[in-house]
């Protein structure tokens, strides 16, 4: 075994994208994600599950942003982003877009992100590191998830959790 580089690891992930193509257009709306270098991890995992595009919300940061671009590696000039002032005005056009609204929160209805059959549209909802999803803002979803959680801790970054669920939509869900 050797490890590939170059020119080998495009062909590799261009025979598994086409092999396998998304079930799911995925959009991120990021609401009041405060911390740069988690919104540019965003960006970096909009890149590798090929989101249709990133929502920023609220206080969260946009580019122009150095810890922001530092963190993204470049994939904020490659993702497609928006900014809107408040969650309500992107959910509403995301809605009337055909969305379904998925905020990743503990609430009292949410259900583990494995075990929702997603639509074929889906805009997955984080939030402020410290607050999470707001109630005004889950008011506006139509459904929540949560990532079961084996460990002391009750959650995981917001960067961490979003990769979870678009990597679950574009393998898991799949099979």
């Amino acid at each position: 075994m050797k490890q590939l580089r170059g020119t080998d690891v495009k062909r590799l992930m261009r025979t598994y994208r086409r092999e396998h193509p998304p079930l799911h257009e995925i959009v991120a709306l990021c609401q009041s994600v405060e911390y740069p270098v988690n919104v540019g991890s965003i960006f970096r995992v909009a890149d590798a599950f090929a989101l249709e595009e990133v929502v920023l919300t609220g206080i969260t940061p946009r580019p122009p942003n150095p810890a922001l671009s530092k963190a993204a590696r470049g994939k904020e000039a490659r993702v497609p982003w928006r900014y809107l002032a408040t969650p309500g005005e992107a959910i509403a056009g995301l809605k009337a877009d055909g969305y379904t609204i998925c905020a990743l929160e503990i609430t009292d209805r949410a259900v583990p992100y494995c075990a929702l059959d997603y639509p074929e549209r889906v805009c997955l909802v984080v939030g402020h590191e410290d607050h999470g999803v707001t109630n005004q803002t889950l008011s506006l979803c139509d459904v929540a998830v949560y990532i079961p959680m084996y460990g002391k801790g009750l959650s995981l970054n917001v960067h961490v959790s979003l990769a979870i669920v678009c990597a679950y939509l574009r393998f898991e869900a799949q099979h």
